[in-house]
């Protein structure tokens, strides 16, 4: 955001708490979206939201001040404002002035007028997190969803829908999804059966409101770190992923799954595109798992694989959470991954996957051009 994007009477960004500003900047700053932000950036927003009044989100400027208390110099301090301003983060409330205001107030000596700026959460963070948002500009608002009281069910009847509650500023959800009437939910599947998910595995046949819930709200995490699911409904993009949290995935382990799966591309259906590749994987385990029983395994040998423990060093053995962790924080360290597989590509295609090593090998010999 630039020029009168940055004042108060013109931002798209909406109004905001302290609490909330400083969880938003620390997904702003981490989400890469400007290139100049780093952990100083952090550092400068975080003495901002210490300083910040709890009710309007405005805080004073006070150069010196962040100066003294950072041991950083003017000009780094003036930078990295102007890195939270273009990021939608601050904006202009009061401009600093040199008129004295002590003067009009009737008082000795000089000081001039301060700046004022007021904490601010942009729409890429909304759109992000898949918030409902209502109105434009600063005094936009977030629609939170919140279910009836309880005591005003009546003895017998079915649970309340939820109700929608509009707050100004708070980007707090609270929820966001229906309960099921009773009736409903205790009617049992034309077919008793147990169906198949998208990834080759038996799963139940219905899941609960809370489980749902859970799996919704994990979704939101993994549709804010992977852009290119981006574009898709939230109900769909986690109706897609259930045979990864069938596998007790958490939702920065999901993330690292499917980063590894688009690098250079958008698929125009996310969802369909991630059950397709969960059909295909589950479909390879399969063919991969006969072939290894015909052709006699020594793996599925007791007796070998108790003599193969016993004679092999005792190294860490790599999991697949390791895996996970590796794709999600090196799919943007090209130069590094590209080192590890001159280095062992053995190792390095088992760490890091194929695609993610050949994109960065493309990725390194560029840079070298």
């Amino acid at each position: 955001m630039r020029g009168a994007a940055q004042e108060l009477a013109h931002t798209a960004s909406r109004r905001t708490g302290p609490r909330r500003w400083l969880r938003a900047t620390r997904w702003l700053l981490s989400a890469g979206i400007h290139p100049r932000a780093n952990a100083t950036t952090l550092r400068v927003a975080e003495d901002l939201a210490k300083r910040m009044d709890y009710s309007t989100g405005h805080v004073r400027y006070c150069l010196d001040g962040t100066v003294a208390r950072l041991e950083l110099s003017r000009a780094t301090v003036k930078r990295h404002i102007a890195v939270l301003r273009e990021l939608g983060a601050l904006v202009w409330a009061v401009h600093g002035t040199k008129t004295n205001i002590r003067r009009t107030r009737g008082l000795g000596g000089y000081a001039g007028t301060a700046t004022v700026y007021a904490a601010a959460i942009p729409p890429s963070y909304d759109h992000a997190m898949g918030h409902e948002v209502v109105g434009s500009g600063y005094d936009a608002r977030i629609v939170v969803h919140q279910p009836s009281a309880p005591e005003q069910m009546s003895e017998g009847s079915e649970p309340p829908s939820l109700t929608l509650v509009e707050e100004k500023g708070k980007a707090e959800m609270t929820g966001g999804l229906k309960y099921t009437p009773r009736l409903r939910a205790s009617r049992k599947p034309r077919n008793s059966q147990s169906h198949e998910s998208a990834g080759g595995q038996a799963k139940a046949a219905r899941r609960s409101p809370a489980q749902v819930a859970r799996e919704i709200l994990q979704t939101r995490t993994v549709r804010a770190l992977v852009n290119w699911t981006q574009r898709e409904p939230l109900r769909k993009l986690a109706f897609s992923l259930r045979a990864y949290f069938d596998r007790g995935l958490s939702a920065h382990e999901i993330a690292a799954e499917l980063i590894g799966l688009c690098l250079t591309w958008r698929p125009s259906r996310p969802a369909a595109y991630i059950q397709a590749h969960l059909r295909r994987e589950a479909h390879e385990t399969v063919a991969r798992d006969s072939a290894q029983a015909a052709a006699g395994d020594p793996r599925s040998n007791a007796a070998w694989q108790e003599w193969l423990a016993l004679s092999a060093p005792e190294t860490p053995t790599r999991t697949d959470t390791d895996r996970r962790l590796a794709r999600l924080y090196s799919w943007d360290q090209w130069s590094e991954v590209a080192e590890h597989y001159a280095e062992d590509p053995d190792d390095a295609l088992d760490l890091y996957g194929t695609r993610l090593c050949v994109h960065a090998v493309r990725q390194a010999s560029l840079a070298e051009r």
